[in-house]
């Protein structure tokens, strides 16, 4: 009897741990209503890290931990592998794009040992900056288009909000 019950015990303990996985999984899905209007907006093309908006460049700093905005402008040298070179940024612009509706939309690479590729949503105001959404992209989007459509897609693997995602 007490075998019948220690191995119901440890089915429902499993079958809970994969239904909070599962839920987890899909918490980085973009909501409903996020998606809607991600996917009507206008992404006008922002080439530089001077072009994204103050708030915007503040929030990425409070996203990377960083003292200084750690991210060198598109084409440019960084650390890109794991040989570190304390005076190049971790970080490279690849593509970013800003809406009329107050919504960023930044993609950029992480060099190190796992070269990574990563998406952050922003929506900002003169008076405010959001974190919206944000994590692990594939690697080779090159436009902000190609960006758009990623995160749509679901092909962004992260999470709502700012979490405990490392960017």
């Amino acid at each position: 009897m007490r075998r019948t019950q220690l191995l119901f015990a440890i089915g429902v303990s499993l079958w809970s741990a994969v239904a909070a996985w599962s839920q987890a999984t899909d918490a980085g899905a973009l909501s409903g209503a996020l998606r809607a209007h991600v996917q009507a907006e206008q992404f006008d093309i922002v080439t530089s890290i001077r072009g994204l908006p103050l708030g915007v460049r503040d929030a990425l700093q409070t996203l990377f931990g960083s003292r200084g905005l750690d991210i060198a402008e598109p084409g440019a040298e960084f650390q890109m592998t794991d040989l570190v070179n304390s005076k190049l940024p971790v970080r490279r612009l690849v593509a970013a794009g800003c809406s009329i509706d107050h919504h960023c939309l930044v993609y950029y690479e992480r060099g190190g040992v796992d070269h990574t590729w990563h998406v952050a949503l922003f929506h900002w105001t003169p008076a405010a900056t959001k974190f919206e959404f944000g994590g692990t992209a594939p690697g080779g989007l090159a436009t902000i288009d190609a960006v758009r459509k990623a995160v749509l897609s679901g092909a962004i693997k992260g999470r709502p909000g700012s979490g405990s995602y490392v960017f």
